[in-house]
């Protein structure tokens, strides 16, 4: 799908798909999220299907982000608002799907891709594994307002303060210290843990784990739902010079020259 960029492997009642941009560290295009939409349509009505498993190919990074070349054409603060409410949709699928999900974490985990990542059920991760959202440094943009809360219900709010205003990047250690990571393995361990922890997914009760997940995303729906005022504040950001400044730096491989208040 995408073009290659998305790639599905179907074994017994287990759907891997696997972000297939190794050379740019799988980050995300318009294309990507568009197939991730596809996907998780197509698995609304999917009994045969038990788990969703999403992980990156290369073994450097589940996903790094997503494709700064396409954020040039964001010259209106509309333009980011509209983009975000894109990214919506697609975390809003993955969080509803009727599967248990699970992000086997190889690498890199950030930006969208950590955002994938928080919206799956589960999370394992090899040792080498990094997590943030270090964009105060980089591109001057802001996340939606559920994107954060999230984070902050996977990592912990001290946690997710740390990476979005330090811009620091989270270890798996960390990660697993919080609970945001239910196990830390040698890369080459990590499939034998996915076939474990999908084995036993797989073993229990459907309707059971089915119910489970429908009070989980109801709670999450209460907790996590953004203010009426997000739209606003997203608009403000993505029309700013700052973040013209930081597409323009990113790609440029220059360090940006952000303004101050």
């Amino acid at each position: 799908m995408a073009d290659g960029a998305v790639l599905l492997r179907r074994t017994g009642s287990r759907l891997e798909v696997v972000f297939n941009r190794p050379e740019r560290h799988n980050a995300f295009t318009s294309a990507t999220y568009e197939a991730l939409l596809a996907v998780c349509a197509g698995l609304a009505d999917r009994p045969d299907v038990r788990t969703v498993v999403f992980r990156g190919a290369g073994g450097r990074a589940f996903a790094a982000g997503n494709e700064i070349s396409e954020f040039v054409s964001l010259t209106e603060g509309a333009d980011g608002v509209a983009y975000e409410a894109k990214v919506g949709r697609v975390l809003r699928a993955v969080a509803e799907l009727p599967q248990v999900t699970l992000a086997a974490v190889d690498g890199i985990c950030v930006g969208g891709g950590l955002a994938v990542a928080t919206h799956c059920d589960l999370r394992v991760c090899s040792e080498g594994s990094r997590f943030g959202y270090p964009i105060a440094r980089t591109l001057g943009n802001a996340l939606s307002a559920f994107i954060v809360y999230r984070c902050a219900a996977v990592f912990g709010e001290s946690l997710t303060r740390e990476m979005l205003l330090t811009s620091r990047l989270v270890t798996a250690e960390r990660a697993y210290a919080v609970g945001a990571v239910m196990a830390v393995l040698p890369s080459e361990e990590l499939n034998a843990e996915v076939d474990r922890v999908v084995d036993g997914i797989e073993a229990a009760a459907p309707l059971t784990l089915a119910a489970t997940k429908e009070q989980l995303l109801r709670r999450s729906d209460a907790i996590e739902a953004s203010p009426a005022d997000d739209l606003v504040r997203l608009d403000k950001v993505y029309g700013s010079a700052d973040f013209r400044e930081g597409v323009r730096a990113f790609l440029a491989k220059e360090k940006p020259r952000f303004g101050r208040l």
